[in-house]
């Protein structure tokens, strides 16, 4: 019995996603003095001792007013790679699957994987958390620009042609950042026995750390396709604007700044957010722990704090208590935007929006390590703003500058690379 190719790459996926949720389970989170988590997460840890009963009063808040004050001035270090001039030689198709933090790398890889075997890239649809929840690519990306900033480094087309499409594609597991050589040993000997490839990106981790490689066009093709591949189509990217827009107007009249959280309860109840490992380890953040930690470090209370919760609950009600300007999605999205938006079948939007106005605020908090957290960070060092401060479990110190991102303070964020 024939089989739908785009069956197994679903069988893939899913295998994929419980892999990934297998080593977040293993290792946790965050870890001492490395990335939040381990290779598996990509994530990073700092170390702070929680103090329920601070009074905020007695905190100096001076630490985090630099913090604000600091920005870093950026250009990209890479050249756009050199124009092709031999016609493509086969087609590279995959799928957008499990939200948009997901999609970057997922479309890099492609475009880096398409580069390197001088294929034509085809336009990907984009796969829901539930079974037949699909979307064309331009009903969340702006199309236009994606094939703009691609022209003449890879050929892009909306759909196969018919005589390619009735055939068969090779389907090919792909590691995540994928490497020249697994190109060279694994994809292109399929390739040249059959032109039409569709890959499934497998996320046996998701590091963003920066490693070194040889080949300084498939870097800039990295690097472009990573920063200047996806974009929200207009009229999604204008409820992002309009919601940062409000968050910095609320800011603006109780005079404080705009802090955005990574936190949900969904995964807080996962069992890999439960796990610890002694008392230096800890898996993700919970709404207490992250208000011990602004206590902590000296927010004052007329922060507005943006929160990457969809719905409102109680176990947010301390948060709110001390710093009154809380918001979740429900709370601050435009009303005729809800539908859209917060019904769970289109929990890929709801996060896209979470990604766009954690990359724009004053400053970024993950509550939770993983792939969001690497590249918010990657987009905020792209744009300068570099202001990301990672909770930790036990330490003495009250100063925002100590617990910056490690992905900042020691430039080991793979955007490094590309911005300098």
């Amino acid at each position: 019995m024939a089989v739908d190719p785009r069956q197994v790459v679903a069988g893939f996926l899913t295998l994929s996603m419980f892999v990934m949720l297998g080593n977040m389970i293993k290792h946790d989170h965050f870890s001492p003095g490395t990335e939040l988590g381990l290779e598996a997460t990509g994530a990073e840890f700092n170390t702070m001792k929680l103090e329920d009963n601070a009074e905020m009063s007695n905190i100096d808040t001076s630490g985090v007013e630099n913090l604000m004050d600091t920005a870093e001035e950026v250009k990209p270090c890479w050249t756009k790679p050199s124009p092709k001039t031999q016609p493509s030689n086969g087609f590279v198709t995959f799928s957008l699957t499990m939200g948009p933090e997901y999609h970057i790398s997922q479309i890099t890889d492609a475009v880096v994987v398409a580069r390197y075997l001088g294929a034509t890239l085809v336009l990907p649809d984009i796969r829901g958390n539930e079974l037949g929840n699909k979307r064309k690519f331009q009903d969340m990306y702006n199309v236009d620009k994606f094939v703009r900033n691609l022209d003449g480094i890879v050929e892009v087309i909306e759909e196969l042609p018919d005589e390619v499409s009735a055939k068969k594609p090779a389907v090919i597991r792909v590691p995540n950042r994928v490497t020249e050589s697994f190109i060279t040993d694994t994809i292109q000997p399929i390739f040249q026995t059959n032109s039409y490839l569709r890959l499934a990106v497998v996320f046996s981790s998701v590091s963003l750390r920066p490693r070194e490689t040889n080949n300084k066009d498939l870097d800039a093709t990295a690097c472009l396709a990573m920063f200047s591949g996806l974009e929200l189509k207009h009229e999604y990217s204008e409820i992002a604007r309009k919601i940062s827009d409000k968050l910095k107007e609320i800011s603006r009249k109780s005079g404080g700044k705009v802090l955005a959280i990574d936190l949900r309860t969904d995964l807080l109840e996962k069992k890999g957010c439960k796990t610890t490992r002694g008392a230096r380890r800890k898996g993700c953040y919970n709404a207490d722990e992250v208000l011990g930690f602004l206590r902590n470090v000296g927010f004052s209370a007329n922060t507005t704090i943006y929160l990457t919760e969809t719905w409102w609950h109680k176990g947010l009600n301390d948060l709110k208590e001390e710093f009154p300007n809380t918001y979740t999605k429900d709370d601050i999205i435009p009303a005729e935007n809800k539908g859209e938006f917060l019904k769970a079948s289109n929990d890929d939007l709801a996060r896209a929006l979470d990604l766009e106005i954690c990359s724009q605020s004053d400053v970024f908090i993950p509550a939770i390590a993983g792939l969001f957290y690497g590249h918010v960070t990657g987009k905020r060092i792209a744009s300068g703003h570099t202001q990301i401060l990672v909770p930790s479990q036990s330490s003495a110190s009250t100063q925002a500058s100590d617990f910056i991102s490690t992905y900042i303070s020691n430039k080991n964020h793979l955007a490094y690379k590309c911005y300098c």
